[in-house]
């Protein structure tokens, strides 16, 4: 055998490197043994050595450490072991059998090729101690090198086996063989021993090792398999099987989630980032005289620094978040960045390796079959590389978003709990909030596309370079339709994104005015005035579906642009291809490369636009957190605590601001060991400032302010959490039941925990919402004396409480006696009753203090002091026996009359008040348990702030058991009936008109691609331009034709959604106008509110656009599918398995997916409250020094919903995964079936594989788009739930119309033996009240609150319908009437004047029937004309929500107004209670008496005075008629109740 030793490689191994007609050119290919020795082993060697530096990062980055060696490691080290000693075993018997003596001659390999072997085996098997002593259970770069060495080796093992045949051959024939064979005897047994190591490598490489046993984060059974799975399982992320699983099996709860992974937790994430920001922090300051260690990360507190400096550091400018975002987590960006690089590179094979398959089907009987293969299962390998490299690329970019996320959440945190408070009044509470919940967030849904900004112009760049090669200079022709369509596009989106602003504004105004037509819905019901304001919300609607149908038109010519974008591109480019020179002709092979090419180019020019706005916004993003974070903090020294001073809390020449003006000056105040210091003065002389001073919260001037030992405050506004009422009062210390049991007996706790439903374990609303104001101050000053602190700061915890709980509260906690007395306080105070037992008295005026002692002294001196006891007793808020007390201590001090003579003044006063106050009574509104007690709070607040609140609480945690029905959450899928709902409402004859529209579009587009392969297969063409023309004119028809369906079909949809929209919210309107007053009792408004925003909004912008994606990539799908049956017919028979499999995933995804996206928003806002609950309470927070303690809570918070994130971010790579290889096995068997189905049509092929190409994209979003119309679909089937809701009488009915027009004519009304209830289930209000008032008699209706009155007038306008006998009004049964007639011929004055927004014209007269002289007699009778007429737009004046701009007695006048205008037969008045002051009283009651003069009137009494003119007075008692006869008979007679009653209020 001739050496031929012409290659270098050749030279190497003795024998020929490469020999093209033995492995290309034939039909039997082969590779040659040298080949297949050096190239084919080498490869996985060298990818091993480059890629190990990942290995040792691995090892670097690893949290754990030592696993215990196991069947797994120890065999994989077994094998390592064999395999180098096979291969030093090759080296030796290569040095033994080959050169020197022997004939064979020693070639370079033999001795070169098992020494690469050697050292690359020796580096994989010392990893195998390595990965066991850090804890690493899998290692990517072993996996991928053992896979390839395995693969590689298998042309050898054919070589091989050959090759042993043939020597058997040689041996078995007759002639006795000169030849020795035992060298490749012995390369044949070594090789198969080493294939099946290798072999065995890989197998044992598909697992992960076991468990480590020392992790730095305990590792409970609940942690996320991904940590120990293996490398194969997280490519493929076949470790998230079993949640899928789970969530189809039964909705997924929050129990069935994984741990957080620990480098993805707050703990891991923030001391990274931290360390970063300080560091760049520290780059901004020039003096560098402070040298600071690492952030610290001691037991889990992170110090970040303030930007903002010490006065004296000069500052460079702001510190950005960027750089320390960059240094954090630019690693594993960078390593996504790579991967991105590596499947553009992908990407652009896919088209030659197409145009290889067409030209292979053109050659057909040229070239052999095995090409034909082996192209189309390059193609799928190629696809599948791309699937898993794009899996890990966004798998790890969304875990750098929530990572950024979870630093700038945080970071944001610690820095909302040390601004200054002139930082905090630049931006309220929601702007730092919203800091949190939409910039951070921002962040994390841009890094998935920040890559696009190099990788967009890569692709650009990339497909124009090899279009050019195809097509040459007239591919500028196509890109120039391309950058045309940008700026056009740019135009639209601009307009949508106004009218989108306009729309946005229509429905605001829209859920405004249903707000407050649900607030005072009672109101309306009782005026009958519903039609109207359903005709103002229909008219804001109209509006809206205007805006939303341009916005319609806007989106169908972008829809069209983008469909006809690829036509068009397409279509120019061939045109200019051939009409620029003759000799240009289309064949299949340029036709089809370019069209895929050009499918390619599609998504960066769509994405870059996008993302250029996106970039933008991130930007302001990044401008606001940054001014946050370098925003002024407290300066943490201005508060001293040295101990060598006298007193433990002292402030000397005070000077202090709330960071404008000055606001306190010239304080000295000395509070001694356990003495108790008072801080008076008027409202606004800066008591409560110096409380702050203490607690360093104000900017200090000058002075010292000095406190030792722990503080405790109790803030003026409570600070509630959202907790439970232990949790509030524990406040992170230990439970002690004892002393927990004697500080809720001192603070008058007791009671109310008694009534609460859970008892102190109830959980207690934002910001305290179920308790009363006087609870609120009891709880925070439980916490305080809980705290077990040094010193106490109390800044009124008794203004919220009345009289006699203040006295206990003083006398058990606060007083010489209390729990207190061994502690240093200041108490800040308003009442002048427990001033005697304090031990100095500071008296603040204007800032500044004017006098201090004690009480006798100050009393003496009769200076600010003795003003202030004055002007305090003259507002005459104490109880008598409070009085009395004070006079004597005042009479013991001697020669102070004129104090003498005012606390007997403030006396009488006390007792005439304290009568009233016991027939005052509450609306029927407590009882239906929606506002809670209505009665506007006078100062003097409940009496007995805790009986009072603790009955109300009562009822109300007893009517919330039954009360609110709690919400159902949807789980699980939708039922047909609502897709039915929402097709009926769309329309048949658009529903139809959309899928029809759709097919044309799908079949000309089909049309225009065959069209194209007949074109590019016909011959003829070359030399018949008339032809060629012909052609190009069909294929142009072709698109105009898919561009106008395209743009109808996208219209048709989106106006039928249009309609679908309008229509239901006319019907959710209709019925729920209609709805009786007790379901309105049992909702919560926001939820009905919810409805006409948020389910509404669904219906209008994100259904059409989900029903429009999905119907478009439908057809897709099954264009695809019939293109590739049309080419291949055989493919059909794959069809069904794929289909199966593509079912599964889809049903597993949906299910899962959409539970986690629930749990994931429900764990959301959590953050976002605390938070906010943080901010409002950092002062108490920071007197307390728990904000580590608060710090922990929010990461906690912010992990958990990371808990939820993180799984459903994996579920979408899941599915990507599963969908992709669908995707790409369709891929395969179309290609595989066109080079193998025997099929000539090089176009055809084309075809169908381009087709085959887009699918992978197509599949995936159907999937995720018909999981978000399964989604969205809830808010119709929430709409259509409450059209299916109970309704009340109906408002017209036909016999009404013959009654007369002033009918009632009398005013004659009679309850014969009425009962009533509110609520099926509830007791009776009235039983049985039976009475007979003649047509313009006065009747007054008095009794103790529920006794039933307001239910009398509730009844009489069928409010609540009757239970049991009939009112008739003029002998007719009202039972028998329309609702609105009835209700629009009674007038009622309703206690709460409500008032709308709108005109004031509109709020008299909401139909405009009345004419403006009729207006404005009725507002000169009711006393408002003269307002009226001084204000500049007159009967327009606006006025605002609820009425705000105009005074409570201004808005009772309105009301009266609107009577008078109605003036019927019969008047209901409901008397206010303590909302009007007298002299409005006054004016009403002298109108109605002239005014109503003959009419009927029933007033229900609050004041006796009011009805002791009045014909007749009802007495009711527990919903019975108790007396019945004219008030001057009662009166006459003592024993009545009435007598007893006016005894009460001093009217006899």
């Amino acid at each position: 055998m001739a050496e031929d030793t012409s290659s270098p490689m050749d030279r190497f191994c003795g024998s020929t490197f490469w020999n093209a007609t033995e492995t290309w050119y034939t039909n039997d290919p082969d590779f040659t043994p040298c080949f297949e020795q050096t190239a084919l082993v080498w490869t996985p060697c060298a990818f091993y050595w480059a890629f190990v530096i990942f290995d040792f990062y691995y090892l670097k980055a690893s949290l754990d450490r030592n696993i215990p060696w196991n069947k797994l490691n120890v065999s994989k080290a077994l094998v390592n072991l064999g395999l180098l000693v096979i291969t030093a075993l090759d080296l030796i018997m290569a040095l033994v059998k080959k050169g020197g003596d022997s004939e064979l001659p020693l070639y370079d390999l033999d001795v070169w090729g098992p020494i690469i072997k050697f050292a690359t085996f020796l580096l994989v098997f010392i990893f195998i101690p390595l990965n066991r002593k850090y804890g690493v259970q899998t290692t990517g770069c072993q996996f991928i090198f053992w896979f390839l060495l395995t693969v590689l080796s298998i042309p050898r093992c054919r070589t091989e086996v050959r090759l042993d045949a043939e020597r058997q051959k040689i041996l078995n024939s007759q002639q006795p063989s000169e030849q020795d064979f035992s060298w490749e005897e012995y390369q044949f047994v070594s090789f198969f021993i080493f294939f099946t190591f290798t072999s065995i490598m890989l197998i044992l490489n598909c697992f992960a090792d076991g468990m480590p046993r020392q992790t730095k984060y305990q590792r409970g059974e609940n942690e996320i398999p991904e940590l120990s799975a293996s490398f194969l399982s997280r490519i493929t992320y076949q470790w998230f099987d079993k949640m899928a699983l789970k969530g189809y099996r039964n909705p997924l709860e929050e129990k069935d989630l994984w741990d957080l992974r620990p480098q993805d937790s707050c703990s891991e994430v923030m001391p990274i980032f931290a360390h970063h920001w300080n560091q760049n922090v520290r780059k901004n300051y020039k003096n560098k005289a402070r040298v600071e260690p690492k952030a610290q990360f001691s037991n889990g507190n992170v110090t970040f620094e303030n930007p903002h400096g010490e006065k004296n550091g000069r500052k460079k400018g702001m510190a950005s978040i960027m750089p320390p975002i960059y240094k954090s987590f630019g690693g594993v960006f960078l390593f996504g960045a790579l991967m991105k690089l590596f499947t553009d590179t992908l990407t652009f094979a896919q088209p030659q390796v197409l145009s290889l398959i067409i030209s292979f089907v053109e050659a057909q009987e040229a070239e052999p079959e095995w090409k034909g293969i082996l192209y189309a299962v390059l193609l799928f390998v190629l696809a599948a590389a791309q699937t898993f490299i794009l899996g890990q690329y966004f798998h790890r970019m969304f875990i750098v978003g929530l990572r950024i996320r979870t630093a700038l959440i945080n970071a944001i945190y610690r820095k909302a709990l040390r601004i200054s408070n002139s930082t905090k009044k630049e931006s309220t509470v929601g702007e730092i909030v919203n800091l949190m919940a939409v910039d951070a967030q921002r962040f994390m849904e841009l890094t998935t596309y920040l890559n696009m900004i190099w990788s967009a112009p890569l692709q650009i760049g990339l497909a124009l370079y090899f279009l050019w090669q195809q097509l040459g200079p007239s591919v500028l022709a196509g890109l120039a339709v391309m950058i045309i369509l940008i700026p056009v596009n740019g135009v639209i989106a601009s307009r949508i994104k106004t009218y989108q602003i306009r729309q946005m504004k229509y429905k605001d105004e829209r859920v405004k005015l249903m707000n407050e037509v649900l607030s005072g819905i009672k109101v309306l019901k009782l005026y009958a005035w519903e039609p109207s304001f359903e005709k103002q919300v229909l008219d804001i609607r109209d509006k809206e579906i205007a805006t939303l149908r341009s916005t319609a038109y806007l989106n169908a010519g972008t829809s069209f642009l983008w469909s006809c974008a690829p036509f068009l591109v397409s279509l120019v480019t061939f045109a200019t291809y051939v009409l620029i020179d003759e000799n240009n002709v289309l064949d299949a092979t340029k036709t089809f490369v370019s069209l895929s090419l050009f499918n390619i180019l599609r998504f960066p020019l769509t994405m870059l636009p996008m993302l250029i706005t996106n970039l933008v916004q991130t930007q302001v993003s990044v401008n606001r957190i940054n001014k946050f974070l370098n925003s002024e903090e407290l300066d943490p020294n201005s508060v001293l605590h040295d101990s060598s001073k006298p007193h433990p809390m002292s402030i000397e020449n005070g000077e202090f601001s709330w960071g404008d003006e000055i606001t306190l000056r010239n304080i000295n105040i000395e509070v001694k060991k356990s003495s108790l210091v008072a801080l008076v003065g008027t409202v606004g002389s800066g008591k409560s400032s110096v409380v702050q001073a203490f607690l360093g919260e104000m900017e200090k001037l000058a002075g010292v302010v000095n406190t030792v030992g722990k503080l405790a405050y109790v803030p003026q506004q409570a600070w509630i959490q959202n907790a439970t009422v232990r949790d509030n009062i524990l406040f992170g210390q230990t439970y002690d039941r004892k002393r927990y049991n004697k500080v809720i007996d001192a603070c008058a706790l007791r009671a109310d925990i008694d009534i609460l439903s859970a008892g102190d374990l109830t959980e207690i609303g934002e910001k305290g919402i179920n308790l009363s104001g006087g609870q609120k101050q009891r709880i925070s000053l439980a916490r305080a004396v809980y705290s077990d602190a040094d010193l106490y700061l109390l800044d009124d915890p008794l203004s919220a409480v009345d009289a006699h709980v203040g006295k206990h509260i003083f006398e058990e906690v606060i007083g010489p006696k209390g729990m207190l007395a061994r502690k240093s306080r200041v108490l800040v105070t308003h009442g002048v009753t427990f001033l005697p037992q304090v031990d100095s008295i500071y008296v603040m005026k204007m800032g500044e203090i004017s006098e201090s002692g004690t009480f006798d002294q100050l009393v003496k001196n009769k200076g600010a002091f003795a003003d202030f006891i004055i002007q305090h007793l003259q507002e005459g808020n104490e109880e008598e026996e409070e009085l009395n007390q004070i006079k004597r201590q005042i009479s013991s001090t001697g020669d102070v009359p004129e104090l003498l003579g005012t606390v007997e003044k403030a006396i009488k006063l006390a007792r005439t008040e304290s009568l009233s106050d016991s027939i005052s009574v509450t609306s029927a509104d407590s009882l239906m348990g929606r506002g809670g007690s209505l009665r506007r709070r006078t100062k003097r607040q409940d009496s007995h702030d805790s009986v009072a609140s603790a009955a109300s609480l009562k009822k109300k945690q007893e009517v919330e058991g039954k009360l609110i029905e709690t919400e159902k959450s949807q789980t699980g899928g939708v039922e047909f009936a609502v897709y039915k709902h929402y097709i009926k409402s769309v329309g048949i004859f658009l529903s139809v008109a959309t899928l029809v529209l759709n097919f044309v579009f799908q079949a000309f587009q089909i049309g225009s691609n065959l069209w194209l392969t007949q074109w590019a297969n016909d011959q003829n063409v070359a030399n018949d331009t008339g032809l060629r023309d012909m052609y190009l004119g069909v294929y142009g028809a072709f698109g105009f034709g898919q561009v106008a369906t395209n743009f109808f079909s996208s219209l048709a949809i989106s106006l039928g959604c249009l309609k679908c929209s309008q229509l239901l919210h006319q019907t959710l309107l209709y019925y729920n106008l209609r709805w009786p007053m007790e379901l309105f009792d049992t909702t919560p408004l926001g939820r009905i509110v919810n409805r006409f925003s948020k389910d509404i909004d669904t219906i209008d912008n994100v259904l059409p656009f989900n029903i429009r994606v999905v119907i478009g990539q439908a057809y897709m799908v099954l264009a695809t599918i019939v293109v590739i049956s049309l080419s291949t017919p055989i493919f059909l028979a794959v069809i069904v398995p794929i289909a199966f499999l593509y079912y599964f995933a889809q049903r597993f995804y949906v299910a899962t997916s959409r539970q986690l996206m629930r749990l994931e928003s429900v764990s959301r806002s959590p953050i976002y409250s605390h938070f906010s609950e943080t901010v409002t309470g950092a002062s108490t927070i920071r007197a307390y020094n728990v904000g580590d303690r608060f710090i922990e809570e929010s990461d906690a918070k912010v992990d958990k919903n990371q808990v939820c994130k993180y799984p459903s971010v994996i579920a979408n790579r899941w599915l990507a995964i599963r969908l992709e290889m669908v995707g790409n096995l369709i891929i395969l068997f179309a290609s595989l079936f066109a080079v193998l189905g025997g099929q000539t049509n090089p176009g055809l092929v084309g075809l169908s594989v381009s087709y085959a190409l887009q699918v992978t994209q197509t599949l995936n979003w159907l999937v995720r788009m018909s999981s978000d119309i399964e989604t969205n679909i809830v808010s119709v089937e929430r709409i259509k739930e409450y059209g299916e809701t109970k309704q009340e009488a109906p408002w017209e009915l036909e016999q009404d119309k013959n009654k007369p027009k002033n009918w009632p004519q009398e005013g004659h009304v009679e309850f014969q033996n009425f009962q009533v209830r509110y609520r099926e289930g509830l007791d009776l209000v009235l039983r049985g009240v039976s009475f007979n008032i003649k047509g313009g008699e006065k009747v007054g209706i008095v009794g103790r609150t529920g006794a039933g009155k307001s239910s009398l007038t509730l009844a009489l306008f069928r409010i609540i319908e009757a239970a049991g006998g009939r009112i008739s009004i003029d002998g007719v049964d009202i039972a028998s009437m329309g609702l609105h007639m009835l209700r629009s011929r009674l007038t009622i004055i309703p206690q709460d004047p409500v008032l709308f927004s709108g005109s004031l014209r509109i709020n008299l007269d909401p139909f405009e029937i009345k004419t403006d002289d009729e207006i404005w007699k009725a507002l000169e009778l009711s006393h408002l004309k003269s307002f009226v007429k001084s204000l500049a737009a007159g009967l327009n004046h606006e006025i605002a929500e609820g009425g705000e701009n105009l005074s409570v007695g201004q808005r009772q006048l309105v009301c009266l107004a609107r009577a008078l205008l109605r003036k019927t037969k019969v008047l209901v008045l409901d008397e206010a209670t303590a909302a009007v002051d007298l002299e409005t009283d006054d004016l009403i009651q002298k109108t109605i008496r002239t005014e109503f003069k003959e009419c009927t009137v029933l007033t229900i009494a609050h004041r006796l005075n009011t009805i002791l003119d009045s014909d007749k007075v009802i007495v009711l008692d527990k919903g019975q008629i108790t007396e019945f006869a004219s008030p001057t008979e009662l009166l006459d007679n003592p024993k009545s109740a009435f007598y007893s009653m006016a005894k009460d209020a001093n009217l006899v």
